[in-house]
């Protein structure tokens, strides 16, 4: 009850007080909650396919595992700050450096990747934020998922702040240095509807 009406009244909290908090859709921001804005359907649509396509390559390869929010990703403890991105990917040797990390409701560990699929209501100031947020962690990539103009950014790691290394939609192939290999064309994830399976024998 305590918990529900910290984040109702967006109290300013202490890493002590987080961690009474129950798991819902928020982000702190220096001690301030925000309620996250629930998702559409095409939204979490998105979030499904890329979880699907990243992981059964990252399984295949044994590359690591792909997660979804919610879970937190702690920026710093004070002023507490945390992050809930939509996927994000811990590689095979982070799991295994990391044994109790799978056992954890949250984590102070960057992933190697962190993908966030754009809301319209996030503002460009919102977004420069959340990459500071990311690089001062050491997130080796970030996706931005454009919704609305079906297409992904694709960001990397570099001292001074991310690099754009293409903007990838339709037939082009999104590359990533993290998960490199990875063959996959936004135009099957933004699809009204889903490619047919094969049929058996072909």
């Amino acid at each position: 009850m305590a918990a529900t009406q910290a984040l109702q009244a967006q109290q300013r909290l202490s890493w002590e007080e987080y961690l009474q908090l129950d798991k819902e859709r928020y982000e702190i921001i220096d001690g301030e909650v925000h309620e996250m804005a629930t998702p559409t359907l095409k939204h979490q649509r998105l979030v499904t396919r890329l979880n699907r396509a990243i992981g059964n390559y990252v399984e295949a390869h044994r590359l690591g595992e792909v997660f979804t929010a919610p879970y937190d990703i702690v920026i710093r403890r004070s002023p507490l700050r945390t992050r809930q991105p939509d996927l994000f990917f811990f590689s095979a040797q982070q799991l295994a450096q990391n044994p109790h990390l799978l056992d954890e409701p949250r984590t102070e560990i960057a992933p190697e990747l962190v993908i966030e699929v754009l809301s319209p209501s996030d503002s460009v100031s919102v977004w420069r934020d959340k990459l500071h947020d990311y690089h001062q962690i050491g997130v080796r990539e970030v996706w931005a998922v454009d919704l609305q103009n079906e297409e992904i950014e694709v960001l990397v790691w570099e001292a001074w702040g991310y690099r754009t290394i293409g903007w990838f939609k339709g037939e082009n192939p999104i590359t990533s240095q993290v998960l490199s290999g990875l063959e996959l064309k936004p135009q099957t994830l933004f699809s009204a509807t889903p490619t047919p399976p094969a049929p058996e024998g072909a």
